[in-house]
Order: C-alpha cells, then structure tokens, then sequence
C-alpha cells in the first residue's frame, strides 16, 4: 500500500496537540506520512481574554484555514465546538472523526457534588453557557469567570488550599526549630550547672528556666518537613503552587474531554452534569478536519477518520445553531443523539445570568433531520429565545 504524505495544521496548546495527535496516530495506522504544522492563532494571542470576550466566533480557527487555502498545509485539525458553522466557500469538512463523551463535568479538589456545594461558593467557567446553567440550576452560587487553557484552570483552583497547607507546614516546623533551640539552651545551662561552672547569672538563669518551663520537646505536627512535603505532591500541584489567583475558586465547570485528553481527570474529584439539565455546547467532545474542497487529500481524510454517527449528531446541532444565530455570543447548548431512525436533540437558550430559559428536546427525523432541525429553532427563537439572544448580543 503505498505511502500519501499528509502537512496537518494544529494549534500549538497542550489540548490542540493531544486531539491533532489522535488523528494523527489513525492517518498513520493507514500507513500515511503525517507532519504536524503548528500555528498560532487570534485565541492563542489573547491569552487573558475569555471566548466570549473575544467579540466573534472563529477567533481559535481562522489562522489554520488560511494556512489550508494558501497551500501552506494540506488540512487542519479543530475542535468542532470552535468552528463557526459558515466555512469558507473554499474549504470543506473532509472529515469528522468519532465523538468522546461530551458531557460537562464539575471539578473540585475533593469530589463536592453540584447539590452540595455551599451557597455562596465560587464556580469558575470561562463559558457563558456553563455559567448560566450553573445558575440556572443553583441560583445561590457565585459564577466566576476564570482564563486559561485546561491545566491553568486546574492550578486556579488547587492553589488557594495548597498555599494554605503550605503555610501551615511551614509555621508547624518554625515553632518546632524554635522549642529544639530552646530545649537545646535548657540542656546547656544544665550541662553547665553540673559542671560547676561558677558567676552564672542565677536569676537570669531560673528566668530562663521559668520561661520554658511550659514548653515541651515535642516535634512539629507533621511526619514530614515542608521540603519533603512538597517533593511529595503531584506535578499538578506542584506546579499550582506557583500560581497566585486573584480568584479563589470552589469549583470549576469544564468539558470532560479536555480533562480526558490532558490526563488531568484523575487527578481532581469530578462529577459529571447530565446532558440533559446541562446541555452541552454544540459539536462538543468532536473534532474536525477541513481541507481545501478541490484538494485530492479530502477522500484519504474520509476514508481514515470519518464517523458518520458523529458527523450526523454535531451537523444537526450546527444547523439549529446556525438557524438560531447565536454563535459563541450567547448561552446556547445543542446536543443531538442518533437513536435508531431518529435524533433525539435537546436545545436551551439562556439569558446570562440564568433566570431565563428557552428550551426543548425533539425526536427529529434521521430521513430529514436538517429540516427538522430548522424547524426546532425556529420554533424555539419564536417561544421567545431570539429575544434572549439580541439580549446577550447587546450585552457582549
């Protein structure tokens, strides 16, 4: 079988070249010569700022189509949740690969379930879409924005507990150096007595033994010293001891597959919210590859990584959020599932801060399924969610 040398676009994150590393890993088990081309996009640029603060959708694709058009590369590896459903003329989704889970998870450093969180706590998101559902769901929480990639978001939340740990430690073991040396006086001035040593000054001297007198020679708190404490701790929470947030936060609401991909899941306490109360964003947990559309690599790309399942769920939940015109500006979630001759796709439009709600789960027609689509958020912006949506357009 011969070999079909393939240039892929990626961005350069930790998350972007784990995903492009996936179909990179299928292309070459189909024995093609893959090279990772790394490119930075307007998202990787504003590092402080969150997606929906970027003013416009595309803001972490743009550059990796135009290096595609140009020829520079042969396609480009997204995540399809980043990808605006209008794509250029020129370019085409050679392929969709299958879905992970796409459910979104709460995260907190020891497994606190949503219900259980204490009114007040802080939750971190840098979506619109999770923070209103948070809210939605638990009106007494504070939602938080917070930036980052994956891994900086889970040093967020670690930091605040394990600075704290850390100054306890560390106070432990002063007090426990400080009653060594005072105990190490104490022996001194008995060592001295017993020798007869003469003209000591006796009153300072039973001063001294008065003041510590109450003190024991116990050893601090702790089996380990701070130093070896620290040796102990993960990479993760290592790292996230160098971190100071301006936020600190209770709890974090991620996409599960970004924690899966980054190999952070296990290492933080996570409950995973129903798709059904939290609906996700459209096309996530998918990921896409375009390609120009006159380009001889868009078969080889089909042939190797297309899900067709996944390419029907996340096509009918881009046509109702094209149809309701939201983009990244507006608490939107769509999520379409194929059961047998049907798509079950549930849809909820929120106002930012949560108290508002447009939404319905449909059975559409697998025969028909982007006419119906159409037809549901249609539906859906007449009941009142494009009222919602101008609302959050004005907002942003």
């Amino acid at each position: 079988m011969s070999s079909q040398q393939i240039r892929l676009a990626t961005r350069g994150s930790e998350l972007a070249l784990r995903q492009a590393g996936e179909v990179v890993d299928t292309l070459e088990d189909r024995r093609h010569d893959v090279e990772l081309v790394e490119v930075e996009t307007e998202g990787d640029r504003v590092t402080d700022a969150l997606i929906s603060d970027l003013g416009k959708t595309g803001a972490f694709v743009r550059a990796l189509d135009q290096e595609v058009m140009e020829g520079t590369v042969d396609a480009a590896v997204h995540s399809m949740k980043d990808v605006p459903t209008e794509v250029p003329e020129d370019l085409v989704v050679a392929a969709v690969p299958h879905r992970e889970n796409p459910a979104d998870v709460l995260v907190t450093p020891d497994g606190t379930d949503l219900e259980d969180l204490p009114a007040g706590s802080v939750v971190g998101t840098a979506s619109l879409r999770r923070g209103a559902q948070v809210q939605a769901h638990r009106p007494g929480l504070d939602v938080e924005p917070i930036r980052g990639n994956v891994g900086t978001r889970v040093e967020k939340l670690l930091a605040p507990a394990l600075h704290r740990e850390h100054e306890r430690r560390t106070e432990a073991e002063k007090e426990a150096q400080s009653r060594d040396a005072r105990e190490q006086r104490r022996g001194d001035y008995t060592a001295d007595i017993e020798a007869g040593v003469e003209n000591l000054d006796t009153e300072d001297g039973e001063k001294r033994a008065a003041d510590d007198g109450d003190d024991t020679a116990s050893s601090s708190e702790f089996e380990q010293s701070v130093t070896e404490w620290f040796d102990s701790l993960t990479p993760l929470q290592q790292s996230a001891m160098e971190r100071d947030p301006d936020t600190e936060y209770d709890a974090l609401v991620m996409a599960r597959v970004g924690l899966e991909r980054t190999g952070l899941l296990h290492h933080v306490g996570i409950e995973e919210l129903s798709t059904g109360t939290h609906v996700p964003a459209t096309g996530q947990g998918a990921l896409c590859v375009t390609a120009r559309r006159d380009s001889d690599v868009v078969d080889t790309l089909r042939d190797a990584l297309e899900h067709v399942r996944t390419r029907v769920e996340v096509t009918a939940e881009r046509v109702v959020l094209e149809e309701l015109g939201g983009g990244c500006i507006a608490p939107i979630g769509v999520h379409a599932l194929v059961q047998g001759d049907t798509i079950r796709t549930a849809v909820q439009v929120f106002s930012q801060d949560g108290s508002e709600q447009v939404g319905e789960t449909r059975e559409l027609d697998a025969e028909q399924y982007a006419t119906d689509a159409r037809e549901l958020a249609a539906d859906l912006r007449d009941r009142g969610a494009a009222d919602l949506i101008e609302d959050a357009r004005t907002e942003a």
